[in-house]
Formats: C-alpha cells, structure tokens, sequence
C-alpha cells in the first residue's frame, strides 16, 4: 500500500504540483478510496449478509431468532461494518497527518460506542421478550433488571465518549465523579429506590403480571399489566390505568389476591341484623311449622329429644320449661341457614365454613355467612352472594323473626294508620 502512495504522490509531483498540493490532494485521494471502500462494506452487511440471517431466521424453527430479527438487533450490528473498515485502515492511510487520523478515530470511536449501546440495548429487549415466552416468567419478570442493565450500558457510553471527547482516561473521569455522587444520587432517586424495590418485589414474590391487587392510597384495584424498574402499571375494573412507582409496592400496605385465586375459592363474609324483640323460645306450634321446612326435619327431631333429655335428667317439668333448654327461632333459623349452604353446589365445602352470631349491637344481632364460593369471577360470585342473601330476607318471616332497618318514612306513616 505504501508503494502506491509514494507512486501518487511522485506522479502529481511530476505534474508540476507542489509538494504541499500533492499531500493535500494525496490525502483527500486516501480519504476518498477509504469512503467508498466503508460504503462497499455498508452495501455487503446491509443488502447481502442481512438479506442471507433473514432467510435463515424464516426458515428456523426457533422463536427466539425471530424476535431478535423482529427488534432489529442484525440491522444495527450491521452498521459497523463500514466504521470497522475506517478504524482498520484510517491510521495506515493517514499516517502523514496523525491529528486527522486521531480525530477520525476518535469520531469512530463515538459512532461504534453509539452503536453498541443501541444493540446492546435491543438485544436485551429482545431477551426480555423471549423470557416472556417461558412458564416462570409469570412469578418472575425480569423486565425491571434489563433496564437496570440499560441504565448501566448507557453510563459507561456516556463516560467512554466524554472520554473520546476529552481525550482522558475513563479510569480518571470515574474518580472524578465520585465526588458527584451526592448529586447524582439525587437525581436518580427514584431509579434507586425502584431499583431495590424491584429486587425486594421479584426475591420475596409479593407480585407479578396478571396479579389482582388492591392499593387504596393510590386508588388501584386491578390487574397488573406491567412491573418495570420505575413503576408498576394497574388496570382497574373501571378500565383506568393506574401507575404506582415500584418502591411504594414495598413501602405502602397493598392486598393481592392471588392466594385467594389459586385456593380455588373467593369469599363470601357478610351479615344480616335481626331485630332482637322477635327473637323468642319456640312453642309446640312453631316446632311443628319449623319441622315442615326443607332441610330442618331431622334436626328438629334430633334438637327435640337432645332437649326432652336433658330436661328429665335434670329433673325439670317438660309443661313448665321456664328454667330449662328450649329451642329459639334465631337458632333454628341459624341451623337452617347453614344447612342451606351446605345444599348449595356454588359453596366451597371443604374450606372455612361459618354461620354463626356476633356480638349484639344497637342494630340488633348479627348472624355472619363466612363461606367460600367455588366460582371466582367476580360477576359469578357477585350473582352467588346474592341468590343467598335473597333467599335468606324472604325466608326470615317463616322464623318469626324481623331483619333490623331504621324507621323509614313508611314505617312511621304506618304507626300514623
């Protein structure tokens, strides 16, 4: 290659340039041949090798090398063909003029720098992308470690150009940023805390993609759609996107729902009042009605002898049971509601089952369902919770019983009559 320079520098010499003019037009000459042979190398990466992996990415079978292809991670690796070709031979064409080549280099330098952060970047995009293929990915996305990595790329590009730029080594700009790290603390602060708190998140598995959770004070109650090092995004019922930055997940109180998706039941935990001046002792009258409703026979039979037992051991007149046991209606009514349920296919019988009484208040006695349905959707569980509570108001008057409510304009219009 020398000899060729020399020969065209001696040959625009004996055409009665000057020295300096020949040098000039030598190098803009090397410059050129350099251009067309980095363009060459352009046209061979892009139209030749790039047409040639798309090919065999269509003909694989594999899903993977399509979503590189898809993120353009060949395409951009491409572009350092022609930049390689100017590194290479820049020096040796340009050793004449060391502080062009030096600039040119240091130009190159910034281009491949530039580029390698804009495929390293796509690559792990693209990685990000295939792991969401596999089964695990839904326990533990990987989403907010990518950009962590990105973040990472991006800093030591910044430092490499700044140092092509500057001409110091980027050993020394690290030691000279230390003493910014205060500020830069202070400008990533939210990166920072989401980093941690993404990490806290994915090691202990409090949430993931496709979780149901509940967030009050940042009005979220939905889905998750996405968990990325910054924030968690949420669609509510209502359709609404909700954005939570990543740390308050951590830092703030929020309910999922996943155990109660995955333990195949949803509950059911409501109560209604009964007015505690209908509650009363059964007459024989009112046993004989109670023994005619479903469900009720054989514990009628059953509750009837248990108490005419008990009433004669103890010595107790069965026609005068003024200090002995008798049957209530609020506790046949309580019998009959849980026998109910236990007939009711949509109720979970093998998880916490509970009718029971609580504590009397000024709005009478509460009797609590603390059931479990089998049908998870929510329209479908809504639906279950209220075909019982339907069954239960119209049934109470069979009881002789009242559901507690506050006087209404009717009723005072009634007492009025």
């Amino acid at each position: 290659m020398d000899k060729y320079i020399e020969a065209l520098q001696n040959w625009l010499v004996n055409m009665g340039l000057s020295t300096g003019t020949a040098d000039n037009i030598n190098t803009i000459t090397i410059v050129i041949v350099i251009l067309l042979l980095s363009f060459i190398a352009d046209i061979i990466a892009k139209h030749i090798i790039i047409r040639v992996i798309s090919g065999l990415v269509k003909h694989s079978k594999n899903k993977w090398d399509d979503i590189i292809h898809k993120r353009k991670v060949f395409n951009r690796l491409a572009h350092f063909a022609p930049a390689l070709v100017i590194h290479w031979s820049v020096d040796f064409a340009l050793k004449e003029n060391p502080e062009l080549a030096k600039f040119i280099q240091n130009t190159i330098y910034i281009y491949m720098t530039v580029i390698g952060t804009i495929v390293i970047n796509l690559f792990f995009k693209a990685l990000n992308e295939i792991y969401l293929y596999s089964p695990i990915s839904k326990n533990r996305p990987i989403k907010g470690y990518v950009q962590l990595v990105n973040i990472f790329v991006f800093f030591i590009a910044v430092i490499l150009i700044i140092s092509f730029l500057t001409g110091s080594s980027p050993g020394k700009l690290l030691a000279g940023l230390g003493a910014l790290a205060a500020v830069l603390m202070l400008v990533f602060k939210d990166t920072i805390l989401g980093l941690v708190a993404s990490v806290q998140l994915s090691a202990n598995n409090m949430v993931k993609i496709g979780d149901w959770i509940s967030m009050p004070s940042q009005k979220a109650d939905g889905t998750v759609l996405e968990i990325t090092l910054n924030t968690v995004k949420v669609q509510n019922w209502d359709k609404t996107i909700s954005t939570i930055p990543t740390y308050a997940l951590v830092n703030e109180t929020f309910s999922n729902w996943r155990g109660m998706e995955e333990s195949g039941g949803r509950r059911i935990k409501r109560s209604i009042n009964i007015d505690m001046t209908s509650v009363k002792f059964c007459s024989a009258e009112m046993i004989n009605k109670f023994r005619k409703i479903r469900f009720l026979e054989n514990y009628i039979n059953k509750k009837t002898q248990e108490l005419e037992n008990f009433n004669t051991e103890n010595n107790i007149d069965n026609s005068v049971l003024v200090n002995g046991r008798r049957m209530t209606n609020i506790g046949t009514f309580r019998k009959y509601v849980e026998e109910y349920l236990h007939n009711q296919p949509k109720i979970h019988q093998e998880m916490t089952f509970l009718v029971r009484q609580l504590q009397p208040t000024e709005k009478g006695v509460p009797i609590e369902i603390y059931v479990f349905s089998t049908d998870q959707a929510w329209a479908n569980y809504e639906a279950i919770q209220a075909d019982i509570f339907d069954h239960i108001m119209a049934i109470i008057p069979e009881f002789d019983l009242k559901v507690f409510q506050y006087p209404t304009t009717y009723s005072f219009e009634k007492l009025v009559r």
